[in-house]
C-alpha cells in the first residue's frame, strides 16, 4: 500500500441484513445514507491513526473496489475514515476513538 491508503474487507453484516421481523434484506436495498464497518487488512506507510486489524467506519459511496485472490476489498484514504474501533476493547464504553 502506498501513502495514506487503506485496504479493507467489508464486515459480513454489510452483505445481507435481517429485519426485526425476520425478513431478509439484500445489500442492494435502498436505504438512507448509512456508514459501513470494515476490517483493515493493509496500510500505507503514511497512515498515522489506523493500524492493521482495526475496524473502521466509512461512507460506502467513497470507495474503490479491487479484487485480490478471488476476494473483493475496498481501497480507502485515511481521511475518508470516520471512526476506528479498538480491536481489544474491554466492553466498557463504545470502544471507539477518533
Amino acid at each position: 500500500m502506498l501513502n495514506d491508503r487503506l485496504l479493507v474487507a467489508l464486515d459480513a453484516e454489510h452483505a445481507e441484513r435481517r429485519s426485526s421481523a425476520g425478513i431478509l434484506i439484500p445489500p442492494t436495498a435502498a436505504m438512507g445514507k448509512r456508514l459501513a464497518w470494515a476490517q483493515v487488512v493493509a496500510v500505507g506507510q503514511h497512515v498515522r491513526q489506523v493500524e492493521l486489524g482495526d475496524r473502521v467506519l466509512f461512507d460506502p459511496e467513497d470507495r474503490a473496489e479491487v479484487e485480490l485472490t478471488g476476494r473483493t476489498y475496498l481501497l480507502l484514504r485515511e481521511k475518508d475514515v470516520h471512526a476506528v474501533a479498538a480491536p481489544g476493547s474491554t466492553g466498557e464504553g463504545t470502544g471507539l476513538y477518533l
